[in-house]
């Protein structure tokens, strides 16, 4: 569109500075003969301001001008939010009328930024329309912009607060769908832990709230690494305690869920997910060791070297067979705390370990049955055994003997052999893999050991096996407990490097872990670890084959997928998932859980359709709310600067009528010709004057 537009102009003869000296002259003299009453000062005064005029040469310029178009910017608001309820179809109706109505104006152009749902593009942190806005708005005149329209339910997380809104010079309105005053119950996570220390409970805060049942009783589940969960009560509107069990170190991941209530706009909002790491404290170890030998130093040398072990050893160096009848309380400089160690505090102790320890009048067969029930109840016993485990004074004898996995034939083969991993063990997670081990077709690079007490193995596991063929590392759980034992008293010929050593530390360290819980050493486990939108899952077994995994994601859906083997009793695979939030995993005997993207995804934390976020901005720049259930269509309206921009049931963009020159044309309004008629006139008029 084009149109034209004339204004005034001069182009002077002389400087500026010129001209205001002579007009100034010029009126000094008209102003002397006013007061002198000459005649003809009128005549003089028009000749003088002719001159002067002529000297300004005033030009009248003609523009032929191209009106540019408005510009007018619609985000449009397509986050996970707008899915609920019926914000789909209220969104849908109200673009489809917008659009209709703004492509009908008149030299008006419309830029539409559309916020893609979460999943669809690079990670974010919530809504981010008014970000999506500026981008919209960064190569916009502001001299042409007509204003800004957003569809939304007003659930925006990256809206300016009072204070810091940005002012772009056209107005903002914000078109909502949803309804006024909605309600939805939702759980809220006020103060989680990071951190824990394993076997005690951490405190978490948490909050129901809910609109329509303030104050009422409410019952929460929370649930540990997907275990069946416990439940807590409390009342909605109100901080809720919620005593966390840290079960192992690593991540403890707790779920926590709430039951849907009267009214409810979605359930994601239900539940809430935090991490707890779980840290040990100072490890708690007792060592009694009995007859000395040369591998007793290695043992204790290799506990005290980890600054987390808290080590207290004992040695018995005196064996039944050498009683004299002295009292026992006169055998050693300090009494031996038994009833301290075997009865009152014998739970306090992470781990046991006997090396080459007998039964005798020392530790009492009471004590003895103390330390099985430790075990049976969730504790952890070592057993290294030595030549008098063959014996009648064995350990097994005894009442430990309902723990132990192994039991003596009575033999002791002295001969050298070269230690080596079982088909279990080569699947185990305490021997899989370790430094040397072979893979079962090449021989261990591992020095030799030179004795190994024989034994039947009833129950538990086989990893490493000696000469002939027989049993040398065996683990076994029993009851809640675990039990490890070593037919052999040479461990420490590898921390000497003898013919080469071996990875004893290694060994002792995995072997230990496994005793007490450590996630990451279950034979039967399933780890997942989330990168972006992929679940990596890695899984553990015994088994030879790998059963198929089933995921179920937070939409309900069910998917299969097989694990490929990337080595003996391990199994591996990726998934790529769309959605975020929980997804378990199972395959019939573990089970596991991934959350991916936010553990309590920023978009679901309230769902409330709302005009307080975008209220400043919106304020700020003279714009209004419209309610889509309160309006379907809005109309539209084009306003001069000045106006109002938004009514009850309509807003309004700027007429802001920018342009281009397109063409200039010039007139001159004191040409030479007139000039010097108005000079002869106005000479001849003043002399005639002056002549009367």
């Amino acid at each position: 569109m084009t149109g034209s537009a004339a204004s005034l102009a001069f182009d002077p003869l002389i400087p500026w500075t010129a001209i205001a000296g002579f007009g100034a002259i010029a009126l000094v003299l008209v102003l002397l003969s006013l007061r002198a009453r000459a005649r003809g000062v009128w005549w003089r005064t028009l000749v003088l301001a002719s001159v002067l005029a002529a000297l300004a040469n005033p030009i009248l310029v003609e523009e032929e001008r191209r009106f540019l178009p408005e510009i007018a910017v619609v985000a449009v608001d397509q986050s996970e939010s707008q899915a609920l309820a019926q914000r789909p179809q209220q969104l849908e109706a109200a673009r489809t009328a917008i659009s209709r109505q703004l492509a009908g104006i008149e030299r008006l152009e419309v830029r539409e930024v559309v916020l893609p749902p979460y999943g669809s593009g690079a990670e974010r942190s919530g809504t981010r329309l008014i970000d999506a806005m500026n981008g919209a708005l960064a190569d916009v005149p502001r001299d042409r912009l007509a204003g800004v329209v957003l569809l939304t339910d007003g659930q925006v997380h990256d809206a300016p607060q009072i204070g810091q809104e940005p002012q772009i010079g056209a107005p903002v309105h914000a078109i909502l769908t949803g309804r006024r005053g909605e309600i939805d119950r939702r759980l809220v996570v006020d103060q989680a832990p990071r951190f824990g220390v394993v076997g005690r409970d951490v405190t978490a805060t948490v909050k129901v709230e809910d609109e329509a049942a303030i104050g009422s009783p409410v019952t929460i589940g929370v649930s540990v690494d997907g275990q069946p969960p416990f439940s807590v009560t409390g009342r909605v509107g109100e901080s809720i305690q919620v005593d966390v069990p840290v079960r192992h170190a690593g991540d403890n991941i707790v779920e926590v869920t709430v039951g849907p209530g009267s009214q409810e706009l979605t359930l994601e909002n239900n539940r809430a997910l935090f991490t707890i790491s779980g840290v040990r404290d100072r490890l708690r170890v007792l060592l009694v060791s009995g007859e000395p030998y040369q591998g007793e130093r290695a043992w204790r040398n290799l506990l005290k070297s980890d600054p987390a072990v808290d080590l207290v050893h004992f040695t018995i160096l005196r064996t039944p067979a050498k009683d004299d009848f002295t009292p026992v309380r006169e055998l050693s400089l300090i009494v031996f705390p038994m009833n301290e160690l075997f009865e009152e505090k014998l739970s306090e102790f992470n781990l046991i370990i006997f090396d080459r320890y007998e039964t005798g009048a020392i530790i009492t067969a009471g004590y003895f049955r103390n330390i099985a029930k430790y075990v049976e109840d969730g504790g952890a016993l070592l057993i290294g055994v030595g030549p008098v485990y063959a014996t009648q004074r064995s350990l097994y004898r005894g009442p430990l003997g309902t723990v132990l996995p192994a039991s003596p034939t009575g033999r002791v083969n002295e001969g050298g052999f070269r230690p080596r991993l079982s088909d279990v063990g080569h699947r185990h997670p305490i021997t899989a893999g370790l430094p040397g081990a072979g893979n079962g077709e090449t021989d261990p690079e591992w020095g030799r050991w030179f004795r190994l007490i024989t034994s039947n193995v009833s129950r538990g596991e086989v990893l490493m096996r000696g000469s002939e063929d027989q049993p040398l590392l065996v683990v076994n759980r029993v009851g809640e407990g675990r039990v490890g034992q070593f037919m052999s008293d040479h461990l420490w010929l590898w921390n000497r490097g003898i013919e080469g050593g071996g990875p004893q530390a290694e060994l002792v360290r995995r072997l230990a872990h496994w005793l007490m819980k450590e996630p990451d050493l279950e034979e039967e486990s399933m780890r997942t670890s989330v990168r972006a939108n992929r679940i990596d899952i890695t899984r553990r077994t015994l088994a030879e084959t790998f059963e198929p995994v089933s995921i179920t994601g937070p939409d309900g859906e069910t998917r299969i997928l097989a694990l490929n083997e990337i080595g003996p009793g391990r199994g591996a695979a990726s998934v790529t998932v769309e959605r975020p939030g929980i997804y378990r995993l199972d395959d019939g005997r573990v089970q596991a859980i991934a959350a991916v993207g936010s553990a309590n995804p920023i978009e679901f934390a309230d769902v409330r359709a709302t005009t307080a976020r975008l209220e400043p901005i919106v304020a700020a720049n003279g714009g209004g709310f419209l309610w889509l259930s309160d309006v379907p269509e809005p109309e539209i309206r084009m306003v001069r600067d000045g106006r109002a921009s938004y009514g009850r049931d309509w807003i309004g963009l700027q007429r802001r009528d920018a342009y281009n020159v397109i063409g200039v044309r010039e007139y001159p309004l004191m040409p030479a010709l007139l000039m010097a008629l108005l000079l002869v006139f106005g000479l001849g008029a003043a002399w005639y004057r002056e002549g009367r």
